[in-house]
């Protein structure tokens, strides 16, 4: 059985897999910009961009929150939703997980990329 820490680390490992220089460098700032935002507006701005490498990190961090059952959908829509009716603790919660799950993807992005470079 794998720790929570090692799911994190799989999920992380397999969303990277191939990706650019892009996804990177917004992954390196995504934490920073959850915490001075918050979630769901780091979340809207994303979306907001329309561009491929935020479309994509945008649903790395809603499927990872999917996989917590922390929101139902993988989709924006239905997951922004979840967010804003659910509690505050619940809401930190899906912010914790987020910030966690990026320490993995900031980790391997970068590795990825330069060996598809």
């Amino acid at each position: 059985m794998q720790t929570l820490e090692q799911q994190r680390a799989a999920y992380a490992w397999e969303k990277v897999q191939n990706c650019e220089i892009n996804y990177t460098n917004l992954a390196k700032g995504a934490p920073a910009l959850i915490m001075a935002n918050g979630l769901m507006q780091s979340l809207a701005f994303y979306e907001s961009k329309g561009k491929k490498h935020h479309i994509k990190l945008n649903k790395d961090i809603i499927g990872w929150l999917c996989k917590q059952k922390l929101v139902e959908s993988e989709e924006f829509n239905g997951a922004m939703e979840r967010l804003y009716r659910t509690s505050p603790a619940e809401c930190r919660r899906a912010t914790q997980e987020a910030l966690e799950l990026l320490k993995w993807v900031r980790q391997f992005a970068p590795a990825i990329e330069r060996h598809t470079t």
